[in-house]
C-alpha cells in the first residue's frame, strides 16, 4: 500500500504545482520527476497506516458518484417533463438526407437534442452565442464511433467527412447544409476534456434508460465485471524507485502506470497505459451481453480493487445489481461486497486455496471426520459460516453419542464462497460468464476502442463513454445483429 500512497502524492504534487505538465518537455518533465519522487520518497514515514481513501490510491477520485448523477428513475421524470413542457419539435426526426440509412435514423429518433443540451449545460450556459451547441459535438462523436472508427479525428473533421456534400453526416450532427461550416478536431478534442464525470455519467443513464425502455433484455438477467487493457501510445518513463519490492514510476501521463496485460500470444505481457472495469448485463435466456457502466484506472491495480467501486455507481445510477459473476480475479476474499451492497458474487473456484478436508469436491457432500461416512445436510449460511447438520435417520449412525452432529465451513474464495459451488444453477452462472467478454470485443474491435490515442485519463474516459453508449446505441438500432437462418433456408441456398 505504501507504494500506491507515494504514487498519489506525487501525482497531487506534480498537478498542483505545474499545472503546464503537458507543454513541458520530455527533458524538462524529467528533471521535474526525479526530484519529486527523490523528495516525497526521503520525508515519506513508512511506519504510517495508510489513510487515503482507495479511491484516490486507485486515481479514481473524480469518478465517484455525485450528488449531480441522475438514476434511471430520475432520468425517466425527467423526459417525461420535457416532452410535456414542448410545444413543438425543433429537431425534425428521421431526415430525408439520411432516411435510406435505416442505422442513422433509428438512432437519431432516440437522441432528443433539446435533453442532451439541458444535461450538458453549465453555470453560466448561453446557448444564443454558441456556434455550436453541445448536442452537435455528441452527435459528432457518436457518427465518428458508429461509422469511421478506424480513423483520426483530424480526418474525420475534414471535408472528406464533414464537408459540404456529406449531406448526411452533416444533418445527423445538425450542422447547415447549405454552408461549409465544420467542427474542428480541436473543438471536439476541448469538448471531451471539459466534460465533468457527473455529465458523462448522465449521458450514459439516458442512453441505458432508452435501451431498456427497448425490451431488449428479458426477465432473467445477471451482471457481470471484467476488464480489458487501454495502452497508452509513446509513454516514456521519466522516473522510478522501487519500494519493498513494488515499483513507483512515472510516465509523460502522471495518472497512467505499467501493468500486467491478460495472455496475448502477439503483445508483450507487460502494458503502460489503463485498465477498463466494465459491469454488463446479460440476458441469462440469450446469453447476449451488453455493456453499462465502466471505471477507468491505471494498469497496475489489481482487478479485484474495483468490483465494490463498479456496483457503488451501478446503484447510485439506478441498476439493482443482485447477483454477479466474473472471473477468478475479481474475487471478495474480506466479503466487502456483499457487507456494503448484498450483492452476491459467484467466480470460478481460485486455484491457490485449497479445499476444505471431508468434503468430495466432485459431489461437494461434506461429512463430519474422518469417522463419518454419511453425507451430511446443507443448512445455510451465518454470516462467514457454512452450516451443515447430520444427515444421517435416527439409530443409523454409530457415533451419534460422540459425534457434534453439525460442522461450520468458513466463507473462502474456493469451492465455499457466499454461494457455493455445488448450488444449484451455479455452473449454469459461470458458463454464462464466458459471453462477458462480447461487449469488449465490441468496444474494442467494431468500436475502435483499442485504437483510440491515450492522452489523459479523463479524455479516453469520455471516449470510453461515447463508445459504450455507441454500443447501446447500435443495439436499440438492431442493425449488426446476426439474422438467424431457418433450416429450410439452409437447405434452399444449399440446393441452388
Amino acid at each position: 500500500m505504501h507504494h500506491k500512497d507515494i504514487k498519489r502524492i506525487i501525482r497531487k504534487q506534480l498537478k498542483k504545482e505545474y499545472p503546464n505538465w503537458t507543454k513541458l518537455t520530455k527533458k524538462e518533465k524529467q528533471v521535474i520527476a526525479k526530484k519529486i519522487l527523490k523528495e516525497v520518497v526521503d520525508c515519506y514515514d513508512f511506519r504510517q497506516e495508510v489513510e487515503a481513501p482507495i479511491e484516490e490510491l486507485l486515481c479514481l477520485e473524480e469518478q465517484m458518484p455525485t450528488p449531480g448523477i441522475m438514476n434511471l428513475e430520475a432520468m425517466a421524470r425527467f423526459i417525461k417533463n420535457h416532452e410535456n413542457s414542448k410545444l413543438y419539435s425543433i429537431h425534425k426526426k428521421g431526415s430525408g438526407v439520411y432516411r435510406a440509412d435505416e442505422e442513422l435514423r433509428v438512432i437519431d429518433n432516440v437522441l432528443d437534442n433539446q435533453i442532451i443540451d439541458k444535461l450538458l449545460s453549465y453555470d453560466g450556459y448561453t446557448p444564443g452565442i454558441r456556434d455550436f451547441f453541445p448536442h452537435q459535438f455528441l452527435r459528432a462523436e457518436l457518427l465518428k464511433v458508429i461509422k469511421y472508427p478506424e480513423i483520426s479525428y483530424r480526418k474525420f473533421c475534414s471535408n472528406e467527412y464533414m464537408g459540404i456534400d456529406r449531406k448526411r453526416n452533416r444533418s445527423f450532427i445538425g450542422l447547415p447544409l447549405n454552408t461549409n461550416r465544420q467542427i474542428s478536431h480541436v473543438q471536439l478534442c476541448q469538448f471531451r476534456s471539459d466534460l465533468s464525470f457527473t455529465q458523462m455519467v448522465n449521458l450514459t443513464v439516458y442512453i441505458i434508460h432508452h435501451f431498456f425502455q427497448r425490451g431488449l433484455l428479458g426477465d432473467r438477467v445477471l451482471h457481470s465485471v471484467d476488464s480489458t487493457e487501454l495502452a497508452a501510445e509513446c509513454q516514456r518513463l521519466l522516473a522510478t524507485v522501487t519500494i519493498k519490492g513494488q515499483k513507483v514510476r512515472i510516465y509523460n501521463d502522471i495518472n497512467c502506470d505499467c501493468g500486467k496485460r491478460r495472455k496475448k500470444r502477439d503483445k508483450s505481457i507487460y502494458v503502460v497505459g489503463y485498465r477498463i472495469h466494465t459491469l454488463a448485463v446479460i440476458d441469462a435466456k440469450t446469453k447476449h451481453s451488453y455493456p453499462l457502466i465502466s471505471l477507468l484506472a491505471p494498469a497496475n491495480h489489481h482487478d479485484s480493487n474495483f468490483l465494490v467501486l463498479l456496483v457503488r455507481l451501478a446503484r447510485a445510477i439506478g441498476i439493482d445489481v443482485k447477483l454477479i459473476t466474473a472471473d477468478e480475479a475479481y474475487h471478495d476474499n474480506e466479503g466487502d461486497l456483499y457487507k456494503e451492497t448484498g450483492t452476491y458474487l459467484i467466480t470460478p473456484p481460485k486455484s491457490t486455496i485449497s479445499p476444505p478436508g471431508h468434503v468430495d469436491i466432485e459431489t461437494m457432500q461434506a461429512t463430519c471426520n474422518d469417522m463419518c461416512t454419511i453425507p451430511m445436510e446443507y443448512v445455510g449460511i451465518e454470516e462467514e459460516d457454512h452450516e451443515f447438520k447430520c444427515g444421517a435417520a435416527p439409530g443409523e449412525c454409530p457415533y451419534a453419542d460422540s459425534c457434534p452432529q453439525f460442522r461450520h465451513i468458513p466463507v473462502d474464495g474456493g469451492f465455499f464462497q457466499r454461494i457455493p459451488y455445488g448450488t444449484e444453477y451455479v455452473q449454469e452462472v459461470l458458463d454464462i460468464r464466458k459471453n462477458a467478454e462480447r461487449p469488449f470485443n465490441l468496444l474494442k474491435k467494431r468500436e475502435g476502442l483499442e485504437t483510440v490515442r491515450v492522452r489523459s485519463q479523463h479524455v479516453v474516459l469520455a471516449r470510453s463513454i461515447f463508445t459504450t453508449m455507441a454500443t447501446l446505441l447500435l443495439e436499440i438500432a438492431g442493425t449488426r445483429r446476426k439474422k438467424k437462418v431457418h433450416r429450410k433456408q439452409m437447405q434452399l441456398f444449399a440446393n441452388g
